[in-house]
Order: C-alpha cells, then sequence, then structure tokens
C-alpha cells in the first residue's frame, strides 16, 4: 500500500492510504498543483464531483480548498473502504461518498456540479459512455477535469481550455462550448 500527500488547502500536507488495485493510479503531486492552480486555490460555494473516486486525492483535494460539497463515487467495494478510511481521517465532512456505478451513478443524479472530476479506467471507453449524461451534470458555468490515455480537444460540447501530459496521463481542463 502507498500513500499520497494532499498538496493545498486546509488538509494540506495531510497523507492519505492508496489500496492496492488493479487500475488504481493517483494524479501525481505535480498534476494536482497545476490543476488547482487553474481552478484557482479556493473553491469555496463550489459543488464538485469526483465520479471515478479511486484513491480520493483529487475529491480530498477540493474538499481541502472549500468546496462546499464534493461527491466522490466509487463502484470498488475495496477502494470505497478506503475512501471512507481516509474522509474519516481528514474529518472531510463536506465530502459525501457514495458506492456506485459511475454510468448508473449520472443517469440517476439531477443535481447540477459546479466541478466534474473525471479520471475513468484507461481502455474501457468510459468517456463515450458518460457523454450523453454529462451535459445535464453541469451548471451554466461548470469546468470539468478529464484525465485520458490521449490528447482530448472536444467531448461532450466542452472543449479543452487548458491542457498538459505527464508520463503517459493526458490531462485537460474543459468548459461548455
Amino acid at each position: 500500500m502507498s500513500r499520497v500527500r494532499i498538496v493545498g488547502g486546509q488538509y494540506r500536507s495531510r497523507l492519505i492510504e492508496v489500496p492496492d488495485a488493479i487500475g488504481l493510479r493517483p494524479t501525481p503531486d505535480r498534476v494536482r498543483e497545476t490543476l488547482f492552480n487553474w481552478l484557482g486555490q479556493d473553491l469555496s460555494g463550489l459543488r464538485c464531483l469526483d465520479l471515478f473516486a479511486g484513491s480520493g486525492v483529487l475529491g480530498f483535494e477540493a474538499a481541502s480548498r472549500g468546496a462546499s460539497e464534493v461527491v466522490m463515487v466509487e463502484f470498488s467495494p475495496k477502494v470505497f473502504a478506503h475512501l471512507q478510511k481516509s474522509a474519516a481521517l481528514l474529518g472531510a465532512n463536506n465530502a459525501r461518498l457514495q458506492r456506485a456505478d459511475a454510468l448508473r451513478f449520472v443517469q440517476d443524479n439531477m443535481s447540477p456540479f459546479d466541478l466534474v472530476i473525471l479520471d475513468p479506467p484507461y481502455r474501457q471507453g468510459w468517456l463515450q459512455k458518460l457523454a450523453p449524461y454529462l451535459p445535464r451534470l453541469l451548471t451554466p458555468d461548470a469546468r470539468v477535469y478529464v484525465e485520458a490515455e490521449e490528447p482530448i480537444e472536444q467531448f461532450a460540447g466542452l472543449h479543452t481550455i487548458k491542457s498538459g501530459k505527464a508520463g503517459q496521463v493526458h490531462y485537460h481542463l474543459m468548459e461548455r462550448e
């Protein structure tokens, strides 16, 4: 089992455990620092969705920076148990954990978000599966962060406004066209 450090906000420098799970790859510190420089360090009042929470590090970074609510969705029971443990250790009262299938969650959810974080398992077609449902998950000024194995210019009525690459990971900040 490894650990990752939260890079900013009220939980800055706190470590969370990352369970050994197939396909789980926490976003590196440098990429998270870049993302939250793009977003601004203060997410006060924003409602966020971390749809493939995994280690939870992206969702906890948002919670650490004052998001009013961070909904963290994870399907794996083992990984979800680690999310619950991390949320309790951090005292992240603004994190709402939900064990669910990502596609079922987006089909059933009716409340829009200001920030959606998508870091799905690679090579499983998740972005294509989510595309029809994503627009109704977004407030008018919402931004979407996407990690993928390929660069993305457009997706689900969104266009990339900032992007980068770290190793094999392409990361994108997107907004409505």
